[in-house]
């Protein structure tokens, strides 16, 4: 594949050619055909295969099952068709990515679009901007047992709960704790680091945990936690309206870098749907890169992700990738309820959909 505008040198140098023998300007057909492969030969060198653009992209955890989309792309080839030369690097939370980018170590990432709405507030010159909304539900969790006395929001009063501190769902805490009347004064945080949060649930040290769904059930259920003493109490569904994890893209790679900023879209996008319509295939992608993993473990989470986070009724009927505008300045509005913005932005100034494949790509039937 080459870029757009080789095609049109492609097509202008065939007619250019072709106008020649029309016109018979005394040149022998065969030494015009000759320079005309010549010269469409020269160009197509000079397209992605020879030069392709780099792209450093920061995930936003290990990898794992939810992780497949942009690894199958970049196994399938699918950014390299791009014109881009992607190297994907795990991370250990939704928020680094979004400082990775933000400091230019990092071109593009997958990160928390609500971390991304406060960093913006805070720092609006180097913010990086949404340009595709891959978790529509977001997948942040009150994850609990119920043999240690936790089955619903009111239940975790008097309770112990574990955090990471740079983690994306306790940031929405406080959110949940006042859309369910929790009286956060009786409920002890204990922060603690990402690898030790759900060994310390599954061994009776702490008693619920905040953690995406998908991630934090899998591992609990992994650890030999009974399915059936497991709490999964997501936030979406107890009145945290927030969208998830998005795309982002430094300022400064997409005023540079538009055309890379697309390839990436159309690229992962194809990776996307090759992982909903196979996602046993998809995983195998995580496992060559993690020698710790489970395939049958990654299989279940990614399809959790899939069925919860990604395919969700509004993505079914709008496309992938892109926000309700209005849904996001709600979200906003939310956000701002536990948050203090200098200038509480809109959702123009958070997501950029100019980047967004054609909505006819993005249908999700």
């Amino acid at each position: 594949m080459f870029f757009a505008d080789n095609k049109s040198k492609t097509r202008a140098l065939w007619r250019s050619g072709m106008l020649a023998l029309d016109k018979g300007n005394g040149m022998r057909a065969d030494r015009i055909v000759r320079r005309i492969c010549f010269a469409i030969a020269a160009v197509l060198v000079t397209g992605p295969a020879c030069a392709q653009t780099p792209v450093k992209f920061a995930l936003d955890f290990r990898f794992e099952g939810p992780a497949a989309p942009f690894l199958l792309a970049l196994d399938r080839k699918y950014f390299k068709a791009e014109g881009l030369d992607v190297t994907i690097d795990p991370g250990a939370g939704s928020l680094e990515p979004i400082t990775r980018v933000a400091s230019g170590a990092y071109d593009m990432g997958f990160g928390d679009i609500n971390a991304l709405i406060k960093l913006r507030d805070q720092n609006h010159a180097s913010a990086p901007k949404a340009v595709f909304m891959v978790y529509n539900k977001a997948p942040f969790a009150i994850v609990a047992r119920k043999s240690r006395g936790v089955s619903a929001p009111k239940d975790l009063e008097n309770k112990k709960l574990a955090a990471p501190a740079g983690d994306a769902a306790f940031a929405q805490w406080r959110i949940f704790a006042k859309a369910n009347d929790i009286d956060i004064s009786k409920v002890a945080i204990e922060t603690i680091a990402f690898p030790v949060r759900e060994p310390m649930l599954a061994a009776g040290q702490v008693d619920a945990l905040t953690g995406f769904s998908f991630s934090t059930f899998i591992t609990l259920k992994d650890r030999g936690v009974a399915v059936a003493d497991i709490v999964v109490m997501l936030m979406a569904d107890h009145g945290v309206h927030l969208y998830g994890n998005a795309i982002i893209v430094s300022q400064k790679f997409a005023m540079e870098r538009p055309h890379a900023v697309r390839g990436f879209l159309r690229a992962y996008l194809k990776g996307l749907k090759d992982t909903i319509k196979d996602p046993g295939r998809a995983v195998d992608s995580v496992i060559s890169r993690n020698n710790a993993a489970s395939k049958d473990v990654e299989i279940e989470r990614l399809r959790i992700a899939i069925r919860d986070n990604i395919l969700t009724p509004e993505v079914k009927a709008n496309g992938f990738g892109g926000v309700d505008a209005r849904r996001l300045n709600r979200a906003i509005d939310q956000i701002a309820l536990t948050f203090d913005f200098r200038t509480k932005p809109k959702a123009s100034e958070v997501f950029d959909e100019s980047f967004l494949p054609a909505a006819v790509d993005r249908n999700a039937h």
